[in-house]
């Protein structure tokens, strides 16, 4: 049997220091290439930040996984504890549902011991972001990602994501804060 090493997330916590973080669908399933789950965590992520107080300033949502820049609100809730929060509310949500439609996906959610997850295990990607410039680069690079995919021609094009708001469409539920 082999030796499995664990990855450990060092998570520099910095104040009114934005984050880029990634996180993924257990997996990398495409548990969020449906739009009512789109739609729900879009809302659950409009609740966290109410909760917990961080600034949201730029996210993308892929089927597999998600793209954040995020200020915490520090010490009270630092990032550990808002995506605790995001993935727990989502993830529970869906899988109810799931269970009631008996839906397929479930079987290849089951972890050990047969316990269903929708999200990876771990902390993800985690970044902070010194500067303006790199603030710039991660932002234009989470709002490209639907169209790298080519699920969009556009970055606007893409509902789940800030892209419509840094280009003036101020249609979504999210309202999105400046940095600096």
């Amino acid at each position: 049997m082999g030796t499995f090493f664990r990855k450990s997330l060092k998570r520099f916590e910095i104040e009114n220091q934005p984050r880029f973080l990634t996180f993924s669908c257990y997996r990398r399933l495409p548990l969020l290439d449906n739009n009512d789950i789109r739609d729900l965590f879009e809302v659950r992520l409009d609740a966290a930040r109410k909760q917990h107080g961080f600034r949201l300033h730029a996210w993308v949502l892929m089927p597999e996984h998600v793209h954040m820049i995020l200020t915490p609100s520090l010490p009270e809730h630092p990032v550990d504890i808002v995506l605790k929060s995001l993935k727990q509310s989502v993830g529970k949500r869906v899988i109810i549902r799931w269970k009631n439609m008996e839906a397929p996906i479930l079987q290849r959610m089951a972890a050990s011991k047969g316990r269903l997850r929708f999200w990876q295990a771990g902390g993800g990607y985690d970044r902070n972001i010194r500067d303006e410039e790199e603030m710039l680069e991660k932002v234009s690079y989470l709002h490209a990602n639907p169209v790298r995919r080519g699920l969009v021609d556009s970055p606007a094009g893409w509902k789940w994501s800030s892209a419509r708001w840094y280009e003036g469409i101020r249609d979504g539920e999210l309202i999105f804060d400046t940095w600096g």
